[in-house]
Parts: C-alpha cells; sequence; structure tokens
C-alpha cells in the first residue's frame, strides 16, 4: 500500500501498523479531509468482557474520535443469536437473551474507559437487535436476499476455511452475513455511517455490506480492515498460557493485565507501542529499538501506557510498585491476586497443592504436582519440594505469598 494518508486518521493508522486493506483509501482519505465521518465496528456479546485480542480495534474507534470522527460501537445483540463464522471451525453455542443483555453490560464497562460517549461528541453505542428482531423473514428474503449469490458467498474465506476441512457450516451462521451487511446499510440510512472497519477476517462481511449499501441506498461506503495480530513467537494475541487476556478487572486483576504486557517479547515492544498507546510514533519506535536491560524499561513503560488507559492511571501505577516488590526487593506485593482462606479452610491443615489450585494459580491439582517436581513452585520465595507439604492456622500469621513459576504469584491470608 504506497498512497501515503494526507488526513489525520488515517495517517495514525497507517504510521501506527493498524493498516490491511481498504475498499477505496484514497476516496476515504478525501473524505475524512471534508468533515466529520461516522464509522463503526461490531462487536458480537458472546462474554461478559472483551480480551486484548479486541483492543487493536477499540483502539481504532478512539483514534477516530480523537481525530475528530463520530465512533459507533454496534454491539451484535442480534447477530450474536446466529454466531459469526468467520475464523471459527465449528458453529458457537448458543445463548441465551438474557446471557447478552448481562454481556453487553459488561462490555460497555470496557467501551466507557476508551471513547466519549457523552452527547456533544455524537459517539454511539447501539445494539442490532433493536431491527433485527423485528425483521420479517420473507419480506427481507424479497428485499435484499436477492442482492446475494451463493457462488460468491462460497468464495469467502471464512466459509471456504470450514468447507475445505469438510466441518459444517449451518444454515444459520450462513445467513450472519446477510444481517452484517444489512448493518452497514442501517447505519448508513439511519445515522450516515460511511465506514465499517474490523479484522482482515471481516473483509468478506464488510464488502457484502458495501455492495448492499450501493445497490439498495445509492450510496458509496468504506471498509478498512486491521491485520491479524499475532506475537513473534507466532502465538495469538489475547491468549496466554493461563487464558484469555479479560479487559475488564472483575475478570483479570489490573496487576494480571499489567503483567501481561510487561512479559511481552522484545521483538513486539515497538509494534505494541504503537499500536495500544498513544505515544508518538517516533518515540514508540526509539523504544522498541532498545537492547539489554533498557528494553525491559520499555516494556515497563507499555505495561504502564496500556494499563492506564484500560484500568486507570492509579491502577497502572499500583502494579508497577507490586512488581517491584516481588521481583526486585523480594517483598509480598498489596496489589497481587489474592485468595481469603477462613479458619475453618485451615482447621486440620491444607496442602500447598491445594493453594495452588484454588489461588488460581494452576487448572489442576496434577498440574500443580508437575510444577512442583519441577522446581518452580515456591512459598514466601522458598522453593517447595513436596507435593504432600501441609500448612496450618500458624503459618498464616502474615500473609502468604505462593508462586508456580518466575511471573506467577498469589498472595493468601486467613480471615
Amino acid at each position: 500500500m504506497t498512497y501515503k494518508p494526507k488526513s489525520e486518521f488515517l495517517h495514525e493508522m497507517q504510521t501506527r501498523g493498524f493498516l490491511q486493506d481498504c475498499t477505496d483509501l484514497e476516496g476515504l482519505d478525501t473524505r475524512l479531509l471534508e468533515g466529520s465521518v461516522t464509522a463503526y465496528i461490531g462487536f458480537d456479546a458472546t462474554a461478559e468482557s472483551l480480551h486484548v485480542g479486541s483492543l487493536i480495534q477499540i483502539m481504532m474507534l478512539r483514534w477516530l474520535q480523537k481525530t475528530g470522527h463520530r465512533p459507533i460501537t454496534l454491539m451484535g445483540g442480534g447477530t450474536t443469536k446466529i454466531g459469526d463464522p468467520s475464523g471459527k471451525d465449528e458453529a458457537r453455542q448458543l445463548i441465551t437473551q438474557q446471557m447478552i443483555d448481562t454481556n453487553i453490560a459488561g462490555i460497555r464497562k470496557v467501551f466507557d474507559k476508551y471513547l466519549d460517549y457523552t452527547p456533544e461528541t455524537g459517539a454511539m453505542m447501539i445494539n442490532n437487535a433493536d431491527w433485527l428482531d423485528h425483521l420479517n423473514y420473507i419480506e427481507f428474503l424479497r428485499d435484499y436476499g436477492r442482492h446475494f449469490t451463493i457462488n460468491r458467498m462460497l468464495g469467502f474465506e471464512s466459509v471456504k476455511m470450514r468447507l475445505d476441512r469438510e466441518q459444517p457450516l449451518t444454515f444459520l451462521e450462513f445467513n450472519y452475513m446477510l444481517l452484517q451487511a444489512y448493518d452497514f446499510m442501517k447505519l448508513n440510512e439511519t445515522n450516515g455511517c460511511a465506514l465499517q472497519m474490523g479484522g482482515s477476517d471481516q473483509w468478506g462481511n464488510i464488502v457484502n455490506g458495501i455492495d448492499l449499501t450501493r445497490r439498495i441506498s445509492q450510496k458509496q461506503v468504506f471498509g478498512l480492515t486491521t491485520p491479524l495480530l499475532t506475537k513473534a513467537d507466532g502465538s495469538k494475541m489475547g491468549k496466554s498460557a493461563n487464558g484469555a487476556i479479560w479487559l475488564n478487572e472483575d475478570k483479570l486483576s489490573a496487576y494480571e493485565f499489567w503483567q501481561f504486557w510487561r512479559n511481552t517479547l522484545d521483538a513486539d515492544v515497538g509494534k505494541f507501542l504503537k499500536l495500544f498507546t498513544e505515544l508518538p510514533v517516533a518515540e514508540c519506535e526509539r523504544l522498541g529499538a532498545l537492547e539489554g536491560q533498557d528494553i525491559n524499561e520499555a516494556k515497563v513503560i507499555l505495561a504502564n501506557e496500556v494499563t492506564a488507559l484500560c484500568h486507570g492511571a492509579q491502577a497502572a501505577t499500583a502494579a508497577e510498585q507490586t512488581a517491584k516488590q516481588v521481583f526486585e526487593q523480594g517483598g509480598v506485593g498489596d496489589d497481587l491476586p489474592s485468595l481469603s482462606l477462613s479458619s475453618e479452610d485451615v482447621a486440620d491443615g491444607i496442602s500447598f497443592t491445594q493453594l495452588l489450585v484454588r489461588s488460581g494459580l494452576v487448572a489442576s491439582g496434577k498440574e500443580a504436582k508437575r510444577i512442583i517436581a519441577g522446581g518452580g513452585a515456591r512459598l514466601n520465595d522458598q522453593p517447595i519440594t513436596s507435593a504432600g507439604h501441609m500448612m496450618s492456622t500458624d503459618d498464616f500469621s502474615q500473609p502468604v505469598k505462593i508462586s508456580s513459576s518466575k511471573k506467577r504469584h498469589a498472595l493468601i491470608t486467613l480471615d
């Protein structure tokens, strides 16, 4: 992509690494230069929080607003009932309306940190159930279904992947791309939305929406996608060895969130600084080029900046101080993930293996025993070599720090 955008938004997108494909980059650039543009990204409500795999999309909406344009966060209250087949090997489990409503409420907490939804900004969070729940199926097929051909839909990567692997693609899922296309047309019609953004796996769905809007409304709209984001070691962004890196603190503590970014691979520091912070690009590149001990300082800056955006500056500072206590000063750290035990829990003694499991540092007793046998378990920074090591009430006269590795710790207290 050799074209150099002149608009502030697209310039940030290109120089920071957000830009993968655009249906008409020069045309969109011209539109952005002419005045405020309304753009949206859709998020299905499949969990009570988004994880860091969605953070690149959230930051796009934030940059859109920071550069003078209007973001729409489209919650898939309707489409969640079907499930997007894009990038999936099998159909999603269908969830209830109550679960969808709960999930949307949880996801709203994430966006309230990144976007300003006050009336003056014009930013909106909209639920596509407002129109999808009331569609008349026969009328929908007659008015819109005739603009989609099976031939073309079979050519989209999300469909081909499932069919090539001989995995079932239900008719329910097959309808998803029609509904997403309708979403774009509807948002253009009611809110003047001229741009849909999303991950590269959404390209086919976005193009469908552009085509439908052109056919039905005779309006020119645009699509923009981000690259598939992976870490330098090839692993998927958003996951860790211990599960998803959630953006809501009730799903993952601010300290653990901070630690995730502090443990970034050296080769990813510069890239992640550009994508997930608002530091100037030149500074991101300077920090990303550091080596040795200096790159570790850059990782602390990355962790602080990302955590401050997601959880607030105070949480970022507390997480850094806790990390210093734990790793540099050999202390306990007040902000560690914690487990409070009752007197009844330890009345007859409790094994160190049980503490590892109950604190969430390991998933099972089997994993705990493997870590202990491998020498990775610590009690107040002292090695534990026996899976049968027992602890009594007296051992909890002070808060106890347990560790399952050099980077995984929890604080155990007696209530």
